[in-house]
C-alpha cells in the first residue's frame, strides 16, 4: 500500500455539518470519494475559466464596469441633447424658405414629407406633425409645413380631405 504524502494534503473547513453532508451525499451520488469530487469540481471550474480571479477582483472591476457604464450614459444623454438641438436648428434651417413670403431661390420640398405622404391612405395634420418630429407649439415649423403642403396641394400632387392629407400625385 502507497503511504499518502502529507504535503499533498488541503484541509477544508465547511460552513456546517449540513454543507458537508451535501457535498458527500452529491460525491456519493456521482460515485467518487468526497476528496476526488471535490478536485474534479475545482479543476471543471478551472478549466472553464482559464482566467480565474479572485472574487474580491471581480466585485472590484464590477464596480469599475458599472462607473464606466454610468460615465457612458451620462455622455449618451448629453450627446443626445445636442443632436435634438441641432436636429431642431436643422428643422429651422430647411424650413426658412417657406417661412419667408419674399423668398427668392428654390425651395426644397422635405423628403420627409412626401415619404409620409405617399406612405399614407390619409394622415391628418397632427399625425404628420407626430411623424415629422415637431411639436405643435413650434409655430414656425407648423407653418413652414402647412406653406409646404398648401404648395403640394397647388400643384395637384395632394389634396385635403375629410379624413386628413391624401397624396395623389
Amino acid at each position: 500500500m502507497v503511504k499518502p504524502d502529507r504535503s499533498r494534503y488541503v484541509h477544508v473547513y465547511m460552513p456546517s455539518d449540513a454543507d458537508k453532508f451535501r457535498w458527500a451525499a452529491l460525491a456519493e451520488k456521482a460515485k467518487m470519494p468526497l476528496s476526488k469530487w471535490v478536485i474534479a469540481i475545482v479543476e471543471s471550474i478551472l478549466a472553464e475559466n482559464e482566467e480565474f480571479q479572485p472574487r474580491h477582483e471581480i466585485l472590484k472591476e464590477l464596480d469599475g464596469l458599472k462607473n464606466e457604464i454610468r460615465n457612458l450614459r451620462n455622455e449618451l444623454r448629453q450627446k443626445n441633447i445636442v443632436l435634438e438641438r441641432y436636429e431642431s436648428e436643422l428643422k429651422r434651417y430647411r424650413s426658412h424658405a417657406f417661412l419667408e413670403e419674399d423668398y427668392l431661390g428654390v425651395r426644397r420640398y422635405a423628403e420627409e414629407l412626401v415619404k409620409i405622404l405617399k406612405a399614407s391612405s390619409y394622415i391628418d395634420n397632427y399625425r404628420l406633425l407626430e411623424e415629422l418630429g415637431i411639436d405643435p407649439r413650434e409655430s414656425d415649423l407648423v407653418k413652414a409645413v402647412s406653406t409646404q403642403l398648401e404648395a403640394l396641394e397647388s400643384y395637384r400632387l395632394i389634396k385635403a380631405t375629410e379624413k386628413g392629407w391624401q397624396w395623389i400625385g
